[in-house]
């Protein structure tokens, strides 16, 4: 069995996911291919090299649907002979796409592989595929499936988070964000790409760096309109011991809806040693979690939990914990439970500060935890996404040292 390295992380900064954000104009298969080009400037790589290209994506329809990770790699120039797949835990899929390379690299089956995972909301909106979950009317009853808002919700209503609480978690990861992005954090695993007009975009652009509690306060809740349109009552079937739903989640504690895309390069330490590359990170394990599809969003802590169980790991022993911010409550919750402070959650900033890109997310998260135990010379970092329908994933990895 071959251990994994993480060898070479790029990303493109995350877009508003409207028509008025800077990626509009680029298509998803556009974005991956760009970022195969960029692997290969950074690393001198001959693609030929690469086993396979696997990328997570949520919504495979219309743009991004006829497995768009083969055609990415085709319109990149990358040859005939590299093949793709495109893979759907829903949030989580970026994250899986890496754990699934992993895999098979750790089988033997791959020395070398390209993982990562991209969403272009502003193109190919959330719901595009109209599948049972969210458009079969006995299905929603029957599953209970409710919007992933009012999941948000009852987990607060669970755990008795109040507003004010929500709220200063959402300033702190604005603040953390802003911050990092001044400090040039991200500069190193950015790729710039241009605008429309021509101008460089080169920054996370859902950050609101002047955002406060008082500013906060003054939001109304986002899912209490839902909740009386049939949510509430679908909760209430499920969970009749939880009592009303107290609807806390506003704009600005529930994450942006972003465009974007992440690849990452990894391989054998034998095959890096060949292409003359150092490895970062070594891809300790991976673990997916599955809870009840009402509840839904607790799943990505179980992952992070079952991960750190199966490596022999602690909680404590975790340096950095790239947890994506599928609302505010799941955030304070982790926090409550295994410990992390603001400087080990999400050091950076998450994505309600700089946006989720679905199916690019979980990708995001593995690359900006190496990146981030870089540069906090930390160990062991952990990378979670939270999905709808009740599932989360996880990876650990261990920084390696220059």
């Amino acid at each position: 069995m071959s251990e994994v390295y993480l060898l070479e992380y790029v990303r493109t900064p995350r877009a508003k996911g409207s028509a008025r954000g800077s990626l509009h104009h680029r298509g998803p298969v556009d974005l991956v291919a760009d970022l195969q080009r960029a692997i290969v400037d950074r690393t001198g790589l001959d693609p030929a090299a690469v086993g396979d290209v696997v990328i997570g994506c949520a919504s495979q329809v219309d743009e991004q649907g006829a497995n768009l990770a083969r055609t990415a790699t085709l319109l990149a120039g990358w040859g005939n002979g590299v093949p793709g797949v495109t893979v759907n835990r829903f949030c989580a899929s970026g994250i899986d796409a890496v754990a699934q390379a992993a895999a098979r690299i750790t089988s033997g089956e791959l020395d070398l592989a390209v993982a990562g995972g991209v969403e272009s909301v502003s193109r190919v909106p959330m719901f595009s595929d109209r599948g049972p979950l969210w458009s079969d009317p006995e299905t929603v009853k029957r599953i209970g499936s409710v919007h992933m808002g009012i999941a948000a919700d009852l987990n607060a209503t669970i755990d008795g988070w109040t507003r004010q609480e929500l709220d200063a978690y959402a300033v702190e990861t604005h603040t953390k964000a802003a911050a990092a992005w001044d400090r040039g954090d991200y500069a190193r695993s950015v790729v710039p790409v241009r605008r429309a007009d021509g101008s460089l975009f080169d920054r996370d652009e859902l950050i609101r760096p002047g955002t406060t509690a008082e500013g906060l306060a003054a939001l109304v809740p986002a899912f209490a309109e839902l909740g009386a349109a049939g949510q509430d009552d679908l909760v209430a079937a499920a969970h009749p011991e939880v009592g009303p739903i107290g609807h806390l989640h506003t704009v600005g504690s529930s994450p942006a809806l972003a465009d974007g895309a992440a690849l990452l390069l990894l391989g054998t330490r034998e095959r890096a040693e060949q292409l003359g590359l150092r490895p970062r990170a070594r891809i300790v394990g991976a673990a997916t979690a599955a809870v009840d599809p009402v509840i839904m969003l607790t799943a990505g802590q179980e992952a992070i939990e079952k991960v750190l169980a199966r490596a022999g790991r602690t909680p404590a022993d975790i340096d950095v914990y790239e947890f994506a911010e599928a609302f505010a409550a799941l955030c304070l919750r982790l926090r409550r439970d295994l410990g992390p402070g603001p400087d080990r959650l999400n050091p950076g900033g998450g994505t309600i500060a700089m946006g989720h890109a679905f199916g690019a997310t979980g990708a995001i998260m593995v690359g900006g935890c190496a990146d981030a135990l870089d540069r906090l010379g930390g160990r062991y970092g952990v990378a979670a996404v939270s999905g709808a329908a009740g599932l989360g994933s996880a990876v650990l990895i261990e920084r390696v040292d220059a």
